[in-house]
C-alpha cells in the first residue's frame, strides 16, 4: 500500500492525464495541483512515467472492480449477464466526464512507451477474462467468443471518444447478442 501523499499525487495526476491528455500535463503542474514539493514527488515517483504507470494500474484496479460490482449486482442470468458489461459501458459514455478508454489514450500519447503498453495489455487481457468467465464452460470456443465480445467492448470505447455518446454502446452490444445466441447454437 502506498503512503496517502502517493495516493494522492496519483488520484490528481489521474484526473489531469484522462482529462487533459499525459502530454498535455507536466510535472510542474502536477505538482503545483497536487500541492507537494517537487522532493515530495520525486520521493515517491522517480519520472513522469513512474507516475503515469501508477495511474493506469490505479485505474485498471478501479475498472475491474466496477466490472465485478456491475456483474454482482445484476439480474441477467446465464450468457445475459455478458450484456451487462455492455450496459455499465453506457452508463459510464453518459457521463460528462467519460473520455472513453484511458488506456487506449496513454498508449496513444505514451510515444511507445513499453511499459504504457504492458499495462493496457494486462487491462484488455483481464476484461477478456471477465467475458470468458461468464461463458459457459462448457464452450469448446470460449476463447473465440471472448475474443470477439472484447474487441467489440473496445471499439465502443474507442467510438465513445470520438462520437461522445452512447451510440457505439448500444451497436456493440446488439451485435454481442448475436455472436452470444450463434455461439450458443453450435456448442
Amino acid at each position: 500500500m502506498l503512503p496517502p501523499i502517493a495516493e494522492h499525487i496519483i488520484d490528481v495526476a489521474g484526473g489531469l492525464f484522462y482529462r487533459e491528455g499525459i502530454n498535455a500535463v507536466g510535472i510542474d503542474r502536477i505538482i503545483r495541483e497536487a500541492d507537494v514539493a517537487k522532493a515530495t514527488m520525486y520521493r515517491h515517483f522517480e519520472s513522469k512515467d513512474d507516475l503515469i504507470a501508477a495511474c493506469l494500474t490505479r485505474r485498471h484496479a478501479a475498472v475491474v472492480a466496477a466490472l465485478q460490482d456491475g456483474l454482482r449486482r445484476s439480474r441477467a442470468k446465464g450468457i445475459d449477464k455478458v450484456l451487462t458489461i455492455f450496459d455499465l459501458l453506457a452508463v459510464k459514455a453518459r457521463a460528462d466526464t467519460f473520455r472513453g478508454c484511458a488506456f487506449m489514450i496513454a498508449t496513444a500519447e505514451s510515444g511507445g512507451s513499453e511499459t504504457v503498453r504492458k499495462i493496457a495489455r494486462e487491462h484488455k487481457d483481464a476484461v477478456r477474462a471477465i467475458f470468458s468467465g461468464l461463458l459457459p464452460v462448457t464452450w469448446s470456443h470460449r476463447d473465440k467468443v471472448s475474443a470477439r465480445l472484447n474487441l467489440l467492448y473496445d471499439g465502443a470505447l474507442a467510438q465513445i471518444l470520438i462520437y461522445q455518446d452512447d451510440g457505439a454502446v448500444r451497436t456493440a452490444r446488439d451485435c454481442a447478442k448475436v455472436i452470444l445466441e450463434d455461439a450458443a447454437r453450435t456448442a
